[in-house]
């Protein structure tokens, strides 16, 4: 299957009822909690982020009195995968923007990892003694399928910033919560964890949802300038073309985005070489319902975006001196480098793409890529492709991981804490 958009943003779409508005006080969210939880249908007037989480929530057999935030990990453990995590040397950043103001507040900071586990959890005491009471402490998973709707995982289901307060939580015990929380992306595009505030009526303001924005913000420029200077020092170079995650545009002028259709056409020229006419080209793109003036007038807005990136007309083919990150990837896979294939594969190929063509050459990257891995088995390379989007699911992946790494290090404690959540989640 190609990598679609994540189904949250479809069950919020179903259930925004812009008819109603949006009740967030505490008894009328109780209210269509209990008739939700008898009847599985949602009162109007919910807010419709919620809708979906309680949707979900439901679907994954979460027990809105029992949540599991069962950690899985020792301390040691859980303290080696800290250390290897990606946000561990950011940690500083996040103390200085938001945790020592958070201590004044009474509010407590958490910052989790991709799946849902807590990583650290700092600030007011109080309120820590308050969160540990219902499992809200280092080392717990808090994703929707353990816990329900809750800040940190639902942030991770819709990969946007959402505020969660009170009675909005699926789970009884944690309706004393207020909560607000943001993915953290690094320069590709991938979720490396979640910050989330968590208290009480501070938590619950609209201020407490700008200081995550912002300090994410702040969070996600470090990391951007660190990856500029890593590939600086390295002398690294930018194929021209970006079709691995937000496609992009390269040229002297600097970066520009491309529009889903315009890097959908670029993708599949790049795949075939010998050209494709506007008639193949629709097939690939949406047969039956594009037609070929479409895909010309496209093309013709693409050119005078990108200039000749795109020759010819009957077949249209891809400039020749033009690259992309997928040609760089397949390049490193032919020449026995999987290690740097791991480390190009930044994301998948135009995943929100529905186009035909572009889903199974998308398919086919990650399965040659997964093969790649698998059949090399090296600790270091199983560690990178755990961490793309495509090997995070990898559950074979993750078990070579922990068979070949060192007991006890940092790359062993972090596949088995992976390991222990898929486990869970299967119970």
């Amino acid at each position: 299957m190609g990598h679609r958009p994540s189904t949250p943003h479809g069950d919020l779409a179903h259930a925004l009822s812009p008819a109603v508005p949006v009740r967030r006080d505490r008894r009328s969210v109780r209210s269509a909690h209990d008739v939700f939880l008898d009847t599985g249908a949602v009162p109007p007037g919910l807010d419709p982020l919620v809708a979906a989480s309680w949707r979900r929530s439901r679907s994954c057999g979460v027990d809105p009195d029992t949540p599991r935030t069962t950690s899985g990990l020792s301390p040691d453990e859980l303290d080696a995968y800290r250390a290897a995590h990606p946000l561990h040397d950011l940690m500083p950043v996040v103390r200085d923007l938001v945790v020592d103001a958070a201590r004044d507040d009474g509010l407590v900071v958490a910052v989790s990892d991709d799946a849902g586990r807590l990583l650290w959890v700092e600030g007011d005491l109080r309120t820590r003694g308050a969160a540990e009471r219902v499992g809200f402490v280092a080392g717990a998973v808090w994703r929707e399928e353990n816990v329900g709707t809750n800040a940190p995982g639902t942030a991770l289901a819709t990969r946007r910033p959402v505020q969660v307060l009170g009675a909005e939580h699926f789970s009884r015990p944690v309706q004393q919560l207020n909560c607000a929380a943001a993915p953290i992306q690094d320069p590709d595009g991938r979720v490396l964890g979640v910050l989330d505030v968590t208290g009480g009526r501070a938590a619950g303001s609209h201020v407490a949802l700008s200081l995550v924005r912002a300090t994410v913000a702040s969070l996600e420029r470090e990391l951007a300038a660190r990856a500029a200077g890593a590939r600086d020092a390295a002398g690294d170079t930018h194929p021209a073309l970006r079709l691995l995650g937000t496609p992009a545009w390269w040229s002297p002028d600097g970066e520009r985005r491309l529009s889903g259709r315009h890097a959908e056409i670029l993708a599949l020229l790049g795949a075939h070489p010998r050209g494709l006419t506007a008639e193949e080209l629709a097939v690939l793109l949406h047969p039956g319902e594009l037609s070929e003036v479409t895909v010309r007038a496209e093309i013709s807005r693409l050119r005078r975006s990108a200039g000749s990136v795109v020759t010819g007309s009957r077949p249209y083919r891809l400039a020749a001196q033009v690259r992309s990150d997928v040609d760089a990837v397949r390049d490193l896979l032919a020449a026995g480098d999987v290690a740097g294939a791991v480390r190009a594969y930044t994301a998948p190929l135009l995943p929100r793409s529905f186009a035909p063509g572009v889903e199974r050459m998308r398919d086919e990257l990650a399965a040659e890529m997964r093969s790649a891995v698998l059949a090399d088995g090296d600790p270091d390379v199983l560690d990178g492709w755990t961490r793309t989007d495509d090997g995070a699911e990898d559950v074979e992946a993750w078990q070579q991981l922990v068979a070949r790494s060192d007991q006890g290090g940092p790359r062993w404690a972090r596949a088995r804490a992976h390991l222990a959540v898929v486990d869970a989640g299967l119970r």
